[in-house]
């Protein structure tokens, strides 16, 4: 290697380091906040309560616990409640490979996530159908251009979407769904 791209090199570490965020992220903060959660696990649990109200026709007005503005579902103009799982799936990968990428100092260039799944509605319109209402099967692409990532960085990054996706998580596996109706 030659001493100017190994100074090059340190100085790119160096400005790395002084960086507050990477990819709009920052490291200092999410490092604090896994070592809180390392040192007592109940900081990263999560039990947020969502309500959905009708504001006509099939659509919806969404809030969270969590907080953040409305989410607007099922209108004309609007994506679909089966619609936004995908969107879910995407947004989430995105949020993983942001925050895996920041806190190995990768800079992102150019991301992407590209989600499809196949469902038939049969069962949800009242006909007879074999398949569940919901997704049979879903796939999805994560394109990641980064700034001189290494092929480990890369791997640990597809790892952390492989075992850190939280919407993945919950897609592949059984999750208990329980029902009060109360009508009048």
């Amino acid at each position: 290697m030659r001493a100017g791209s190994a100074r090059a090199g340190v100085a790119e570490m160096v400005e790395q380091a002084q960086l507050p965020t990477i990819n709009g992220i920052d490291v200092t903060e999410l490092r604090e906040y896994i070592e809180s959660c390392r040192l007592d696990p109940s900081q990263a649990d999560r039990n947020p309560v969502v309500v959905a109200r009708w504001v006509g026709g099939t659509r919806a007005e969404v809030t969270s616990s969590l907080g953040g503005p409305p989410v607007y579902m099922g209108g004309a103009d609007d994506p679909s409640a089966l619609g936004m799982v995908l969107r879910c799936l995407a947004a989430c990968d995105v949020e993983v490979v942001a925050n895996k990428a920041a806190l190995l100092g990768v800079q992102i260039q150019d991301l992407s996530v590209e989600v499809r799944g196949y469902a038939n509605v049969g069962r949800y319109l009242g006909l007879d159908s074999d398949a569940g209402s919901g997704y049979q099967r879903i796939a999805y692409t994560i394109r990641l251009k980064t700034k001189g990532a290494t092929a480990e960085q890369l791997e640990e990054i597809r790892r952390a979407c492989l075992k850190g996706s939280p919407v993945a998580d919950t897609l592949e596996r059984a999750v208990a769904v329980e029902l009060e109706f109360e009508g009048s």
